[in-house]
């Protein structure tokens, strides 16, 4: 039960503590929450990938064959491209989100998709070790910073109040928690499923990192500055690496 409770604060951590603190940010005035936003999302890329390519497929390599780890990788990546063509995912990180001609109803059913999908992959790493999970909450909440100011910004937009913007989006947080236990009775179940989940899980990161965040990033739609982008990638890697390290952890 403790190895639970952990799975579901970490769960709720990375769900939740990105609106906590895109909460904050609202707060500044509009020209400097445009410049501080797009930091984050460079800062998220580098956690991404870092938790990905460094923790979650090496931890998955350990237990399957490439084969497998690398096909259920490029499945969980087409998967991940039908559910984006769906509109089942989708992702703001700017005030001026316009994906998909997102509506309210878009915007609440998405994230709780997308939320509950974080649970289970942020309660799969624990289930690894609690080092991992850690490491995993660490990247889904820097994503989810950027990401729920966008949303914020989408629901102001449709003429919700700031309060009932930010109760909805705590209300679609809430379902990391019931990702975290479906993917922990999963486990349960049918233990030999985790390093499949691992694997998965990497194509999530992978899929919202190098798919949606860096061509934004090119594009400079909503950072021009290659440099300071560079630099908040690797940040984002080293935070992850500092992480482990701190923790005595080595993947």
């Amino acid at each position: 039960m403790r190895l639970l409770g952990t799975a579901l604060g970490l769960s709720l951590f990375g769900s939740c503590g990105g609106l906590l603190v895109a909460s904050s940010l609202l707060l500044f005035r509009h020209d400097v929450r445009t410049r501080i936003v797009p930091w984050l999302v460079s800062y998220a890329v580098g956690a991404m990938l870092g938790v990905a390519l460094l923790a979650l497929l090496p931890e998955a390599l350990a237990s399957l064959a490439p084969a497998a780890v690398f096909g259920t990788l490029l499945a969980g990546i087409l998967a991940f491209f039908v559910l984006e063509k769906l509109v089942l995912l989708r992702h703001c990180h700017t005030d001026e989100c316009q994906v998909h001609g997102a509506t309210a109803p878009l915007v609440f059913v998405g994230d709780a998709f997308h939320n509950f999908m974080d649970g289970a992959i942020i309660c799969t790493a624990v289930l690894t070790s609690i080092p991992l999970g850690i490491n995993t909450a660490i990247a889904v909440a820097a994503h989810e910073i950027p990401q729920e100011v966008g949303d914020v910004a989408v629901l102001l937009a449709a003429g919700y109040s700031r309060g009932g913007a930010l109760l909805l989006n705590v209300a679609t947080g809430a379902s990391g928690i019931a990702g975290a236990l479906v993917a922990y009775a999963a486990v349960d179940l049918i233990p030999g499923i985790r390093p499949f989940v691992l694997a998965f899980s990497s194509a999530s990161l992978l899929y919202i990192a190098m798919s949606d965040l860096i061509p934004d990033l090119h594009r400079g739609q909503i950072d021009t500055n290659a440099i300071r982008q560079v630099l908040l990638i690797m940040a984002g890697i080293a935070t992850i690496v500092l992480s482990e390290w701190l923790v005595g952890f080595r993947v």
